[in-house]
């Protein structure tokens, strides 16, 4: 059986979510470099085929909270996170977010532009 057009967008956005967490984990960070580590994950992200848009979410308050000697290291529970992929006219939203301890990555929507 091929794969649909759908099948392949929501590939295509779970290869993106994939490529975020795995390239940025571990990064260090403060509430200070925050917002320019939002943009730069954003625009590395956006440079990935069929990428419409990616929203980065880095909660400083809970960053902060971490904090013991100037900054952190960057993990899933410090991000909010949306990513938009158009493939062949078929559009995927997807969010990550924390739960149950985890962060979780999923399917919000799967639809024809």
């Amino acid at each position: 059986m091929e794969p649909t057009t759908r099948d392949e967008a929501c590939f295509e956005a779970g290869i993106k979510f994939g490529a975020l967490y795995h390239q940025f984990a571990g990064t260090p960070v403060s509430p200070d470099s925050a917002a320019s580590l939002e943009t730069a994950i954003e625009e590395s992200i956006e440079n990935q085929p069929s990428c419409e848009s990616v929203e980065v979410d880095i909660l400083t308050d809970k960053l902060a909270a971490e904090i013991d000697h100037g900054y952190t290291e960057l993990t899933g529970k410090f991000m909010a996170v949306e990513i938009v992929v158009e493939h062949e006219g078929t559009e995927v939203v997807t969010r990550m977010a924390m739960e149950d301890g985890y962060p979780l990555m999923k399917i919000e929507s799967v639809g024809d532009e």
